[in-house]
């Protein structure tokens, strides 16, 4: 009958959902997406990871990965933001943060200008840092030389 039917287009668009997850595609997508090529690169185990220098500053402290913005998560004082992204979505986020990592971004993105108008120190456009770096590690931000150092 048709709960039968539900069920059956349930399971294959779970199945399908849980092929997608892992996928990164490319900023643009010209054509059809080959989802081979959106499989995303081995995370370099490196300790420094580099990116762009936005907001000027040094901070050390406890990193608080967030992946979406409507997360439960909460960034404690202190606390460093790691994230994929960031838009006006994100704002209570930046509140408590003493600092900022962001996979994306550039000097006039969302982020950067929060981050200065804060005063935190900031580094975006990473490339891997939310997949690197885990909630509960100590990490410093250098805003000035676009550096961000796991530190344990």
């Amino acid at each position: 009958g048709a709960g039968v039917r539900w069920a059956r287009t349930i399971a294959r668009r779970r199945a399908e959902h849980r092929q997608w997850v892992p996928l990164q595609p490319p900023p643009v997508v010209v054509g059809v997406l080959d989802p081979a090529s959106a499989l995303p690169p081995p995370v370099p185990d490196a300790t420094v990871l580099h990116g762009l220098a936005v907001s000027g500053g040094v901070v050390e402290g406890i990193a608080r990965v967030v992946l979406r913005a409507d997360e439960e998560t909460r960034v404690a004082p202190g606390e460093i933001l790691v994230a994929p992204f960031t838009d006006p979505g994100w704002a209570p986020y930046f509140v408590a943060a003493s600092g900022l990592v962001v996979d994306l971004g550039g000097m006039l993105s969302h982020g950067s200008i929060i981050a200065r108008e804060y005063g935190i120190p900031a580094v975006v456009n990473v490339g891997h840092a939310t997949r690197r770096i885990t909630s509960g590690t100590r990490v410093r931000v250098d805003g000035f030389r676009g550096e961000v150092t796991i530190l344990e």
